[in-house]
């Protein structure tokens, strides 16, 4: 027996001829679709058929598929076969749509009980024109670009939608906006949570899942308590009184000969969250956020491309960036990219008059280093104010703890007790880094919760367990960042010395929302970083030295480990056997010390994850190929050299030490040589191909490094045996 929604009200939001029956017999519109679904031969002639009678261009896309898996547009008889084909691998049936491709994409988050109450919790518009899959487009909530009028058309359509599907509990609906008429299309209807619902359930804090759980055991909406306010019910749609801003996280320069072109099928591997009081504010958090390299909407990343604009790439926001600099007019960038001109205008807002810089902008803009900025915006009283998310914009009174930072407030939300202990998440999902992560830190959060301990969670990842505001005393969705000693040498054509900047007629008041800025307002026991992966290890030092009580093994001892330089240095001292290595210093160097061990040799970049930039390498040309890649990504950090040992055994050990003891570990073995990634690997524990002498060995070296570097917590260790 199941709850909620009947099989008859689901099954056809996924069957597409009933689906669109279904909304048809509501008085609502869908594009005209044709599916195919004859094996052999005779499908591609349906499809072509189909596609002759809707008339090019058209979409073509498997159907029962996630992510648009298999999907894309064709102009033409041979790009629709091509695309037929692909879709076909992943599904029996094929449809073929009418293409809407520059359209507005706008989606409404809606609720329904047995009781036929209803109400929308979210609606979001994408920034990207529809032909850019939801999941590889940025996001915006509240939609930012629609009248008051086409608001409410919409949500009444997403109301008699599922109330016309009998859906009781969560619906996701998805239109096509003509941007240049008020004239909508349906696109897609989700009879259940989705990756939209998570991302809606973040923004506004409406705990979506679990309204939709009570609302599955036959519990009216207004009988559940909205556990945000702590007064209100369910029975209510949220307000925002702020913006949020959704983008993708790619990585695909981890692969070789791999287009960078984003359409309608997905290819991000996570997705980030910033949280404004205005979309200028909101867009340069999340863009800092996707890639903790990047410093906001910068112009100097990617070079001007009216191909790119056109038909965009991973990167495409900075081409756009360049292109604003470069004084294109926001009706030419519309026509090459179909971004509402709201945003465009937004965008250049960004270049033209400096919103929402960070302090390293800042520093970028005048020389200087960050850490410059910051003190001199601390000395200025230049700080940021804590905002509630409470759904209700401040309407009601609220208890929540979903905070964020903003410099537009004049007051903060709340007060600060002290007394908390403060997790900081991993951040983005991206290849390297992923739900593990996360799992660590829910646990850390829970286990302090049992010892009695008031807990911060600092991340702002919307697809995480760790930023569901019940996990913690305090949720911060914010930036993990504090780049102390950056400095950028390139030329932003800016000629103001600092304090200039400050008192400006458009000041630079929209600074980086770094921990440091949380730590300072919650004076707090002390931080937990070693739970969250790579991000939190690479801010240790900067944490320790502005004096934050690191909790656990020391920010030295930390980079004592992540510095390829200190660490190989430690091992010699130690007496612990590894690969002859040099630390890079000139490219001759290099090449001759190549030449004396003999080639292969292992590149390795330090304070990187998943194993970016480290590469074996065979000849001197691919040697300078990826001591350049290396030092790219490895700017301020050590690059390492050593003997790469072929046909040798890789092992892994994770362990717990407390002031350097051993307390427990666990050893696993790879299946292939060393040489694959660990995250790559296939792994076995227990040891099944490892004798006991060496595996005492293991157990002595973990000994020693864990005493040499004084870990108090987890660490993890790769060995090679030969």
């Amino acid at each position: 027996m199941s709850s909620g929604s009947s099989s008859i009200s689901t099954s056809p939001s996924s069957s597409l001829d009933s689906c669109c029956s279904l909304i048809i017999s509501a008085s609502l519109r869908v594009p005209q679709t044709v599916m195919s679904s004859s094996a052999g031969c005779g499908i591609f002639q349906q499809a072509l058929e189909a596609a002759e009678k809707l008339e090019y261009p058209v979409m073509a896309r498997a159907a029962f598929s996630l992510g648009g898996l298999g999907s894309g547009f064709a102009n033409n008889k041979e790009e629709l076969r091509c695309l037929a084909q692909q879709a076909l691998a992943h599904s029996s049936q094929l449809i073929i749509d009418k293409s809407l491709k520059g359209w507005k994409e706008v989606e409404y988050e809606v609720v329904r009980d047995a009781y036929d109450n209803c109400i929308t919790v979210c609606n979001m518009e994408n920034v990207d024109p529809l032909g850019i899959h939801t999941g590889e487009s940025i996001v915006v909530a509240p939609s930012q670009t629609l009248t008051n009028r086409e608001y409410n058309l919409l949500r009444t359509a997403a109301i008699k939608v599922i109330r016309h599907f009998g859906v009781v509990g969560e619906c996701n609906i998805q239109y096509a906006c003509n941007p240049n008429a008020e004239e909508y299309f349906i696109i897609e209807v989700n009879a259940r949570l989705s990756r939209s619902s998570a991302l809606a359930s973040k923004a506004t804090g409406y705990p979506l899942a679990y309204v939709a759980a009570k609302l599955a055991l036959g519990v009216p909406l207004p009988d559940i308590k909205n556990s945000v306010t702590g007064s209100t019910t369910a029975c209510f749609e949220p307000s925002l009184d702020y913006c949020v801003v959704k983008i993708p996280r790619w990585d695909l320069s981890k692969f070789s000969r791999v287009s960078t072109k984003i359409g309608s099928s997905m290819k991000s591997v996570g997705e980030v969250m910033a949280i404004g009081r205005k979309f200028e504010e909101a867009f340069q958090k999340a863009l800092r956020m996707m890639d903790e390299n990047v410093i906001g909407f910068d112009p100097y990343v990617k070079e001007i491309s009216d191909d790119e604009l056109e038909k965009p790439t991973d990167k495409r926001m900075f081409v756009l960036a360049a292109a604003i600099k470069a004084n294109y007019s926001i009706d030419r960038l519309y026509d090459l990219t179909k971004i509402d001109r709201w945003f465009l205008q937004k965008m250049k807002n960004i270049i033209t008059k400096q919103l929402g810089f960070s302090d390293k902008q800042v520093a970028a803009c005048v020389k200087s280093t960050e850490l410059f900025i910051r003190n001199t915006r601390e000395e200025n009283g230049i700080t940021p104010f804590v905002k509630q998310i409470d759904t209700v914009a401040a309407e009601w009174p609220a208890t929540t703890n979903y905070l964020y930072l903003t410099y537009n407030g004049s007051e903060h939300d709340i007060s600060f007790p002290g007394g908390h202990t403060m997790v900081i998440g991993s951040g983005v999902y991206r290849i390297g880094s992923s739900v593990e992560f996360d799992w660590c830190a829910v646990g850390c959060l829970r286990e302090l919760r049992r010892l009695g301990r008031k807990t911060i969670m600092v991340n702002y990842n919307p697809e995480t367990v760790s930023t569901d505001y019940d996990m913690c005393d305090r949720l911060y969705f914010e930036e993990i960042s504090f780049e102390g000693q950056h400095t950028n040498d390139k030329d932003y054509g800016q000629h103001m010395v600092v304090m200039d900047i400050y008192n400006a007629e458009n000041p630079l008041k929209y600074f980086v929302k770094v921990v440091m800025d949380i730590y300072n307002a919650e004076n707090p026991e002390g931080i937990v970083l070693c739970v969250g992966g790579q991000l939190p290890n690479n801010i240790a030092m900067d944490l320790h030295r502005q004096q934050a009580r690191i909790l656990g093994t020391s920010p030295e001892s930390v980079d004592g480990a992540e510095n390829r330089f200190k660490f190989s240095r430690m091992l010699d001292r130690i007496g612990i056997s590894q690969p002859r290595w040099k630390e890079l210093t000139n490219l001759k160097s290099a090449i001759e010390f190549c030449n004396e061990v003999g080639y292969p040799c292992l590149v390795r970049p330090s304070y990187v994850l998943s194993g970016a930039a480290m590469n074996v390498a065979h000849t001197p040309q691919d040697l300078e190929t990826y001591l350049k890649s290396a030092s790219d990504v490895s700017k301020e950090h050590p690059v390492v050299i050593s003997k790469f040992l072929l046909e040798a055994k890789e092992i892994d050990v994770d362990a717990v030490a407390c002031d350097g003891i051993v307390v427990c570990m666990a050893v696993s073995e790879h299946v292939e040589n060393a040489g694959v990634h660990s995250g790559d690997a296939t792994l076995v524990t227990p040891p099944q191909d490892i004798n006991p002498q060496t595996l005492a060995k293991i157990t002595t070296i973990s000994r020693a490094i864990a005493a040499s570097l004084e870990v108090t917590g987890p660490f993890n260790m790769q060995l090679i045996a030969k």
